[in-house]
């Protein structure tokens, strides 16, 4: 099976973009860039390294995607130490906080924001929508107002998440006179290395771009006193290793380390040792989301699967849904299919411009589409409310992947619903 990779190159003229010299990462998702051989295995398949082949991907048991949602018991209210007021932060930061309505912090921002503060490295092990995003960004803000730290980077595994950041950041770094430019695949290399002239204070970008920015001599890792590493499982699911290895050993031995993980396998354990120092280690676990997803499969058989779904979709209770499809082929054909039996939609791969990208999921986000088709690129990492149903179309490559998917629902203790199509 051919995978998308957009493409990445790094000139050894540090000042233009001319004759490239080719880096290689098998990342299939597009998110950063990379193409040729592959400098690392992608793990967590079931199959062994590497990713399955169409026909190891029919192996899949059913039985594992028939799951009823676990009974939501109602845990006792969280009873934060602290209130975003009591936080020793700049009364603009303050401000900027209270303007986003936010008055009690949640568990991970009450316990990481104080150690911050101080300067301490940092292990926090939290899952997408606990609030982690908030917990580093409010206080590498302050410390940057406060010249505590001069310059932030944040490295993050896809293009989107890349992307929320620097929204809630912008929100946050109101009126502090803080620069920020994003680094991420898909769009002009030319133009972000001109936002880099800039010399803003924080960088948020993917691995892939952002090496081929310092290798073109647009960015200087050496630079940056502060640095995040957020969802490292996910980076090194995507086959991220030997670059984020690589940024590692290019950044200054004195800076501030912060590493955020949903889970800690082997090999986020050796790239957390590698890049902290005498750590502070919090952990805000909540029950994956796939426990609050009813799990059911429809059996194709003879039927007409266009059909199928679209007598799915026409049903009331299907306000907010994501089609996973395998190919960037499929989903575009699928578009059509839809489209013309008058369903509103967006669509998302990796062969989609990042300005196109970028539109699909605000229009899905702001409901003026209520049907989201796309890839696995869109399966981790991002945060959509209210998605009331996953369609695996086509089935996932890995079970892992599949957990991935259908966590796009069943989010902020909802019951979403996954429906898996089989033959």
């Amino acid at each position: 099976m051919a995978y998308n990779k957009d493409k990445r190159s790094a000139n050894t003229n540090k000042s233009s973009f001319g004759a490239p010299k080719k880096r290689y990462n098998n990342n299939p998702y597009g998110d950063s860039s990379g193409s040729g051989k592959p400098t690392g295995k992608v793990s967590g398949s079931k199959f062994g390294s590497g990713r399955p082949s169409r026909r190891e991907i029919k192996k899949f048991d059913p039985s594992l995607f028939i799951k009823k949602a676990e009974e939501l018991t109602t845990a006792p209210a969280y009873v934060p130490k602290h209130t975003f007021a009591d936080f020793l932060i700049e009364d603009v930061l303050k401000q900027n906080i209270a303007d986003k309505g936010y008055i009690n912090p949640t568990p991970i921002q009450d316990e990481a924001i104080p150690v911050l503060l101080q300067g301490r490295d940092i292990i926090a092990t939290a899952n997408t929508g606990t609030g982690k995003t908030a917990a580093f960004l409010i206080p590498l803000i302050n410390n940057v107002i406060t010249k505590k730290t001069s310059r932030v980077l944040i490295i993050t595994p896809t293009r989107e998440l890349a992307g929320q950041i620097d929204k809630e950041l912008f929100l946050f770094k109101n009126k502090t006179g803080i620069k920020s430019a994003v680094c991420i695949g898909g769009l002009s290399m030319y133009k972000q290395s001109q936002q880099l002239g800039r010399n803003p204070e924080f960088i948020t970008g993917t691995p892939g771009r952002l090496l081929d920015l310092e290798d073109n001599g647009f960015l200087n890792f050496n630079s940056f006193d502060s640095i995040v590493l957020d969802e490292v499982d996910t980076m090194l699911d995507m086959g991220f290793i030997n670059d984020i290895r690589s940024i590692i050993s290019r950044l200054p031995y004195k800076r501030h380390s912060l590493f955020f993980s949903a889970t800690m396998p082997k090999n986020v354990k050796s790239v957390m040792d590698a890049f902290l120092k005498n750590p502070v280690s919090i952990s805000v676990k909540t029950r994956q989301s796939s426990a609050n997803v009813n799990q059911d499969v429809i059996k194709i058989g003879q039927q007409d699967k266009v059909k199928l779904l679209h007598d799915l979709l026409i049903k009331p209770e299907y306000t907010k849904s994501i089609l996973f499809l395998r190919t960037k082929h499929g989903a575009d054909k699928l578009a059509k299919d839809l489209t013309s039996r008058g369903f509103k939609l967006a669509t998302i791969h990796g062969d989609k411009q990042q300005t196109q990208r970028t539109k699909a999921l605000l229009s899905f986000k702001d409901n003026t589409v209520n049907i989201l088709l796309a890839t696995d690129v869109v399966a981790r990492g991002i945060d959509i409310d209210d998605v009331s149903h996953v369609i695996n179309y086509d089935l996932p490559q890995t079970h892992e992947d599949y957990i991935h998917r259908i966590g796009r629902t069943g989010r902020a203790g909802k019951i979403g619903q996954a429906i898996t199509f089989i033959d």
